[in-house]
This record gives structure tokens, sequence and C-alpha cells, in this order.
């Protein structure tokens, strides 16, 4: 078969980049190879499935302004395809007086991210909220959730498949190479196509 672009790996990511390269070029035919017999077999159904709400990371950063827009979006998702999730919130506790000069930080760093709901709660407020928890103060973050990743992939899966991509399972890459003569460029900036070879 010949595709215009194949996007190798069925992860969580490889799908992702898919659906969005078939939702802006839907011109283009488009495939995804996997070695094994389903998507999202690996990393992307085995990890701890949360949601980062967008605290740690250096403020002004790409990692902080992605993870704060992500997780909105992964809400926003998961409730459009009826995808169940956790909007359980977390609490980052200190239990030393060592510590509180630091959580005080992280929380200055999420309100420079614009992490929603952020607050500092101290030792009673961390006993409401998780009885067996014993904190001097708390950094509370409700906007911090869980799903199973695996759902969000196999459902990036079928928008791909249903916008007209092609899913190839059992297809384990094991060469690629620049083909010998390119064809003329086409509408899309696509010049130099690759041979792609599996086992079989």
């Amino acid at each position: 078969s010949s595709f215009d672009v194949a996007v190798v790996g069925a992860g969580i990511v490889g799908l992702a980049t898919a659906r969005e390269l078939i939702q802006r070029h839907p011109s283009l035919a488009l495939a995804v190879l996997e070695k094994e017999q389903e998507p999202a077999h690996h990393q992307s159904g085995h990890n701890s499935g949360v949601i980062h709400s967008g605290i740690y990371y250096t403020p002004g950063s790409l990692k902080a302004k992605l993870c704060v827009q992500g997780a909105a979006l992964c809400y926003k998702y998961c409730d459009q395809k009826g995808i169940p999730y956790k909007q359980c919130g977390k609490l980052i506790v200190a239990v030393e007086q060592d510590e509180i000069p630091r959580l005080k930080a992280l929380y200055e760093r999420g309100l420079q991210n614009n992490v929603p709901g952020l607050k500092l709660i101290g030792a009673k407020e961390i006993q409401e909220k998780e009885p067996f928890c014993r904190g001097l103060m708390a950094l509370d973050s409700p906007y911090t959730g869980i799903v199973d990743y695996k759902q969000v992939a196999q459902s990036y899966a079928r928008d791909f498949q249903e916008a007209g991509g092609t899913i190839l399972t059992d297809f384990e890459v094991t060469d690629i190479e620049m083909a010998k003569e390119s064809s003329p460029e086409s509408e899309d900036g696509l010049k130099y196509p690759v041979i792609v070879r599996n086992k079989k």
C-alpha cells in the first residue's frame, strides 16, 4: 500500500499525532503502523493515568503552557466522548517546618502557570480532605485528575479511522529508506517518498 504519511507506533502520542494530521490535511492518505495486535498496548495502557494540572514546570516554559492547556483539553475531550475520569485533586503536603517555604514557592509557581483552583491549606483542612494524612500545610490542587489513557488512545484511533485514516496492526517496521526517485511535489508539500518495510 502507498500512503502520503505513515506514523510509526500506535501509542497515544502516535495516535494523537495521526488524528491531528488527518484533521488538518484530510486530502492526505495517512496510516499508523503498529507492531502489536492492538493500539496502546504498551506504555499508553500501563501508566499512572494522571491528568497533571501544571504546577511543577518553570513559569513561561512551553511545558508549563502545554500542561495547563492539555489538562483542559483532556477533560473537554473526555466529556465529549463519554470517557470516564475522576477529577480527584491532589494534596502536596509539608510535614516538616523546613518544607513550608518550598511548598509556598510551588504554590507561587502554580499561580504563575495559571493552574486553576490552587490554595494553601492548614492541618485541619488536610485532615478534612484526607483523614489518614498528617501535615503542617498542604498545597491543594483540585484540578488534578486521573483517567484511563488506553481508553483515550483507543478513542483517538476511532477518530482517526472515522476520518479516513488506516491503522495497520501486526506491522513491525524493520527498515526505512529514501526512495531513489522522488515524485512531483504534492499540494501538501510532500516530495521525498520513503519505503517502509516490515517483517512480513
